[in-house]
């Protein structure tokens, strides 16, 4: 009589809630290759590596400091997200980081870092990016990193002309897109394109203030 076996204790299967944690990394200055956890909500897209290191190229070579340093730059990053844009610059030396987010756990999140990296230049606020714009002086910082949710493009518009009301005459707008914005309708909101990069779905801009702007 043959006996029949036992069934083999099965192996749970992996959940498929359960999603391996994603990290970017810090890429220049005295916090380089440090991870930052990107949470698991939607819209929220960190900028690509690529896109990060050729932004921060543009603005070291406007700095004019060797290294990729922002030494004494201004900056507010309106949609920080997980922080990398603000936080890259934090990194290379800017004198003061706004970051802004509306999400409380991402708040949180970037509390949280910036103890962890003792990051005394960067201040973290919970609120609407383009309201903290319209609050900042006019004219204060050397740069404003917009990055919207793709999936809401009737904040850019807003974003753009706060952002232009905030920035240095002689300072930048970081636009962060899925789609190029047309040289008319920038200089509608009094704006130039000074560089401009396509990689994947994302358009990354580097505006300026147009030297006749109205707006």
């Amino acid at each position: 009589m043959r006996v029949k076996p036992t069934p083999r204790t099965q192996r749970a299967a992996p959940s498929k809630l359960a999603k391996a944690p994603h990290f970017i990394r810090i890429i220049g200055g005295q916090w380089r290759r440090t991870r930052l956890a990107v949470a698991d909500k939607p819209g929220l897209r960190p900028t690509p590596d690529r896109v990060r290191e050729t932004l921060f190229n543009w603005l070291a070579s406007l700095a004019g400091a060797g290294g990729g340093e922002l030494p004494g730059w201004h900056c507010i990053d309106a949609f920080a997200g997980t922080g990398a844009l603000g936080l890259e610059a934090a990194s290379r030396g800017a004198a003061s980081v706004l970051l802004c987010d509306q999400d409380a756990e991402l708040v949180l999140q970037l509390q949280t870092l910036k103890t962890k990296l003792a990051a005394d230049t960067v201040r973290i606020e919970r609120g609407n990016g383009i309201t903290a714009l319209e609050r900042a002086p006019a004219g204060s910082a050397h740069v404003v990193f917009l990055d919207p949710p793709f999936e809401n493009p009737a904040l850019y518009e807003p974003a753009l002309r706060a952002a232009a009301h905030a920035v240095l005459p002689e300072g930048v707008i970081y636009l962060e897109a899925a789609r190029r914005w047309g040289d008319e309708e920038l200089a509608a909101l009094g704006l130039d394109v000074y560089r401009h990069l396509k990689a994947g779905a994302v358009h990354a801009h580097l505006l300026v203030l147009a030297t006749d702007s109205t707006a």
